[in-house]
């Protein structure tokens, strides 16, 4: 007998470990793209139909974006998509932006030529999309650019802090260009990463990341405060 809806499951047998990992990426693209919305239920039976899998690794995808805290499972009621207040977000910007902020300078300090001529063909990629106002595979190339950096910056503790609080604000990234204008000044705040990264100016870039998480944090409650 399957558990209630929202219980722990017990992983199959005979399911790969990558299928829940694959359901999970799904619905971690759907909670970005807001076709999940914050605090939406998520209704099990409608999502294996849409993602053609079975329950187990559907709640087993759950399990994983509930530890990310893109979800909230509570018992005998199910999973939500979480929804966090302004004060939470104000919150979690401002500490992704420190943590920005330290990534482009030591990035600066550790970057390889590489690395720096990759980020910087992703950058003109990005820019392509802006152009063709299309914003799902520029956000895709967004999260590629702001990831390379982060990795460049060498630093275990760093990642890990960095990659865990940033899945939780996604969505909330990805929305902040919805505004035809702040979306047309972080794609020039792009360009002036690449310059600093070339220039490895640590000092630069961690001002323009920082002022750029900021940015994006006021289009977020900006969009917020008109719908309410």
């Amino acid at each position: 007998m399957e558990p209630a809806s929202g219980a722990a499951a017990p992983p199959a047998r005979g399911i790969p470990s990558t299928l829940p990992s694959t359901v999970a990426e799904q619905l971690r693209d759907m909670v970005i793209e807001g076709k999940l919305a914050a605090g939406a239920r998520l209704n099990e039976r409608a999502l294996c139909d849409k993602l053609g899998v079975s329950r187990t690794p559907l709640r087993e995808a759950f399990r994983m974006l509930a530890a990310e805290g893109l979800i909230e499972l509570t018992p005998n009621r199910g999973a939500h998509v979480v929804a966090l207040s302004e004060e939470d977000i104000r919150d979690n910007f401002e500490v992704m932006a420190a943590l920005e902020a330290l990534s482009g300078e030591l990035a600066c300090e550790r970057i390889g030529a590489d690395e720096v001529t990759a980020i910087k063909a992703l950058t003109f990629q990005m820019l392509a999309c802006h152009a063709r106002r299309d914003l799902p595979a520029y956000y895709q190339l967004n999260r590629a650019i702001h990831d390379r950096i982060n990795r460049a910056a060498g630093n275990k503790t760093l990642r890990e802090t960095y990659t865990l609080l940033n899945l939780r604000i996604q969505n909330l990234r990805f929305r902040s260009n919805f505004d035809e204008d702040k979306w047309a000044k972080a794609a020039r705040d792009h360009q002036a990463m690449v310059a600093a990264l070339e220039a490895r100016d640590g000092a630069a870039l961690a001002t323009i990341l920082r002022d750029h998480l900021a940015a994006k944090c006021s289009a977020v409650l900006d969009s917020i405060r008109r719908k309410s």
